[in-house]
């Protein structure tokens, strides 16, 4: 028996893979299970309804820590975890990004590293992802159509010389694909999907893994404490009911694919006489080198109405900046991808702590906007971290999770040079204003149980694997032993698909 711990894009996936297998899996899921009939177009309800909104708490010189101390990151707690509300951009890293450490050298105050593979080696896995996505412009998926704030950020690149811009790679059907119907450009993509257009675990792989007669999810059950045996091995978990019972499920193998916050946190939590530092810990670096991606908004408002809010989100971007450049003074590169919001969601989240009539004059400006997100590569630094709390515990009595982050140099220099771009972007097509907002809580949360070839200097191999323990495996973002300049989910899905290979032989061998 598999025990997954998350169904989001690792857990739903792996547990999808290992049930095609022959493989018997339990699921266990802290959320609620949720259908697409549940789903409005409605962003506030819909963070209500599905958002992880157990306490955590934050500190670093962050501005998030500043700006939503209470929520420091924005995930799910859902069947289906995170790919609930995902924008669904689906992007692969860049070759060199595999290798930071080689590529940008060694950075004062960085703890980057190269990961144990190269991108060649996970380029079919990128493949077999894209397909099981539906991912457009790849295997001859046509790209989803460009709507008005895409029309203006694609004006505003090439006047600025920007040659690499376009129709971003997404897990939304551009036409009807594996029983799921073609994108209706309703605006809500971050919401939750009301038309089953994009990709969810909790409507693809969670349902058909389930048909297989080999998988079973169960949601509202909160895993608290991964136990072992006599030898160190990892023989089950104890979790909270939908009632508050404790139950206990033996495993064989056990997964966890929980995030990159509450991933490290049971890894804490189940520290034992055997693991006083926790779990798959001999190294210290469970919880550290969080990274997230350097980030931010760039709003504009033009004369005429633009109506940002129709059309898939982040149906295009600009990429000139992604690659390393070491001219404009900072490693790595970032992405401009479109984004929109609702506007009660704008209100909440455009500028946090503002008010008056500069405020309101922005949001009367609401159909007048056009809008750009900043995603650049956030460098590893080993101090930013999740820990646990020494005081503040769960309603179950375990340590809460505190998240710290603090800024590298290199972060501020390429959210500066980032915010300059995409304003002059704006101001060459004849933008009125453009304002600049700060980041919002952290979507893209990684790298807390790093990949390392070296045990000393991570927590799983390159299969994700602990080192400590042979039946134990990371199989989320908190295995990613650099962030990139790309949104984090196909990365996920192709090595949860690669892992699922890798168990299914061990297991086939005996080996676990």
């Amino acid at each position: 028996m598999v025990v997954v711990i998350g169904s989001g894009a690792g857990g739903g996936t792996l547990a999808f893979e290992l049930s095609q297998k022959g493989i018997d899996v339990v699921v266990l899921e802290a959320g609620a299970r949720r259908a697409v009939a549940d789903f409005r177009n409605d962003d506030m309800a819909m963070f209500a309804l599905f958002s992880w909104l157990d306490e955590r708490t934050t500190s670093g010189n962050w501005s998030v820590g500043r700006t939503s101390p209470g929520l420091p990151v924005w995930t799910c707690k859902t069947v289906g975890g995170t790919t609930a509300h995902w924008g669904a951009c689906a992007l692969r890293f860049q070759p060199h990004e595999f290798k930071a450490r080689t590529t940008y050298g060694s950075i004062l105050g960085t703890s980057t590293m190269d990961w144990p593979f190269d991108y060649a080696e996970i380029a079919p896995w990128y493949d077999r992802a894209e397909d099981k996505l539906g991912v457009t412009g790849t295997h001859g998926i046509p790209h989803l159509p460009v709507s008005n704030n895409g029309k203006i950020l694609y004006a505003g690149a090439r006047a600025l010389g920007y040659t690499a811009v376009g129709q971003t790679h997404m897990a939304i059907n551009s036409q009807p694909r594996a029983g799921r119907p073609a994108c209706q450009q309703a605006g809500y993509c971050v919401a939750g999907c009301t038309f089953a257009a994009k990709w969810s675990t909790l409507y693809t792989e969670i349902p058909a893994a389930e048909l297989t007669g080999r998988c079973e999810v169960r949601a509202e059950s909160h895993v608290l404490k991964i136990e072992h045996d006599r030898q160190g091995r990892v023989s089950g978990v104890i979790y909270a009911d939908a009632e508050g019972n404790r139950q206990r499920q033996r495993a064989r193998v056990v997964c966890l694919a929980a995030n990159s916050i509450e991933s490290p946190r049971l890894l804490l939590n189940s520290a034992s006489s055997m693991f006083p530092a926790g779990l798959a810990n001999s190294s210290g670096q469970v919880g550290k080198n969080y990274t997230r991606h350097v980030s931010g908004s760039v709003f504009a408002v033009f004369d005429k109405p633009v109506h940002m809010y129709r059309g898939t989100t982040q149906s295009s971007f600009v990429q000139d900046e992604a690659p390393h450049h070491d001219a404009r003074g900072f490693a790595g590169g970032y992405l401009l991808e479109l984004i929109s919001m609702g506007l009660p969601a704008l209100a909440a989240n455009f500028a946090p702590g503002r008010w008056g009539r500069e405020y309101a004059s922005i949001l009367d400006s609401y159909d007048h906007l056009a809008g750009v997100w900043i995603v650049g590569e956030d460098l590893s630094v080993e101090s930013n971290r999740v820990s646990l709390h020494h005081e503040r515990k769960d309603r179950f009595g375990l340590p809460i999770a505190n998240v710290h982050s603090d800024d590298h140099p290199n972060d501020l220099a390429m959210q500066e040079h980032a915010y300059r771009q995409a304003a002059a972007l704006y101001e060459a097509v004849g933008a009125t204003r453009t304002v600049r907002v700060p980041p919002y809580p952290a979507t893209h949360n990684m790298g807390t149980n790093r990949m390392a070839d070296n045990p000393r200097d991570g927590v799983v191999n390159r299969f994700g694997r602990s080192h400590d323990i042979a039946n134990l495996f990371v199989s989320d973002g908190s295995q990613f032993t650099s962030s990139s300049a790309e949104n984090p989910t196909l990365t996920i899905v192709a090595l949860a698909i690669r892992q699922a290979d890798h168990i299914a032989g061990l297991m086939g061998r005996n080996e676990l």
